[in-house]
């Protein structure tokens, strides 16, 4: 398999000088099976360069799987040029809405309504699919078996583990690991902590021994202690969730939007010394890296 990475930046796209080495773009991801199977992971806006570099490899066989529908993952959509030409297939996968039922489908519906965008959707050319994906019920896409999996954040956001002839990748899209929202001496602390332990326990064997782990890093420590609950994670977190599930190679993404070129390289360089003798490789996430597995 091969990763690519479109779109690292969480929150909203940020262009200029000081973000061209990590890039700007909001989260995408290509990967490519050994088939040569094209998987697309969240369509921030990353997704329009991905898309136009598509154009020589007509016609286009596109499997779109969404994480979740905050903004930051679906913008691109609309901008998906394949999107707009015949004999194209573009597939996209996503939950159902818990509280209204509506599907996937209302990501690109919405977002081609007269108010918000000059093209309606009974105007795209190429052929659109929608599909539903469960927790736990895996989808084949060529040789590449892709599992979702529940993840902590403030609206239904699936992680997926893509497996492919033996080698694996998992991507979060937006995560926060669970915690313990009673405090120690509340009655009900000890039967939640139960709840947060058995979901740690779930992700991490869905993770477990993954070639590729890449992991929401949003905040430091110090910026989490006024920004938890708002469902992304810390840079320690996920170095120990790499830890725990045994990963051979760890990505930081979905960067805070603030953070320029140079202030994401001091964070990692404040890192060094917790990952020197990890057997994991841990790298930024940065528009352009390709990963080959």
């Amino acid at each position: 398999m091969k990763v690519k990475f479109w779109g690292v930046r969480g929150s909203i796209p940020t262009p200029g000088p000081q973000t061209v080495k990590y890039g700007g773009n909001t989260t995408c991801l290509e990967i490519r099976t050994d088939d040569n199977a094209l998987i697309i992971l969240d369509a921030g806006s990353g997704i329009h360069p991905l898309g136009l570099s598509l154009l020589s490899q007509l016609p286009v066989a596109a499997h779109i799987f969404i994480t979740h529908t905050h903004w930051d993952h679906i913008q691109g959509l609309p901008f998906f040029t394949p999107i707009f030409i015949p004999g194209n297939q573009v597939n996209i996968y996503g939950c159902q809405d818990p509280l209204t039922g509506e599907g996937i489908d209302r990501a690109l519906t919405v977002q081609l309504q007269y108010s918000y965008f000059p093209i309606r959707e009974a105007e795209l050319k190429a052929t659109v699919a929608y599909r539903t994906v469960k927790a736990g019920f895996p989808i084949q896409v060529g040789s590449a078996l892709i599992t979702p999996v529940l993840l902590n954040h403030p609206v239904l956001n699936f992680g997926y583990r893509i497996d492919c002839n033996n080698k694996s990748v998992f991507f979060t899209g937006d995560y926060e690991p669970p915690y313990n929202i009673y405090a120690p001496d509340d009655e009900e602390h000890a039967e939640f902590q139960k709840i947060v332990d058995e979901k740690i326990a779930d992700v991490t064997q869905a993770m477990h021994g993954v070639d590729v782990l890449i992991i929401d890093s949003s905040y430091t420590e110090e910026e989490y202690k006024i920004k938890r609950g708002w469902g992304h994670g810390t840079y320690d977190a996920a170095i120990q969730l790499a830890t725990l599930t045994q990963a051979k190679k760890m990505c930081f993404t979905h960067h805070e939007p603030t953070r320029t070129d140079a202030q994401l390289e001091a964070v990692f360089a404040t890192l060094r010394p917790k990952i020197a003798h990890s057997p994991c490789d841990f790298l930024l996430a940065r528009e352009g890296l390709e990963i080959c597995i």
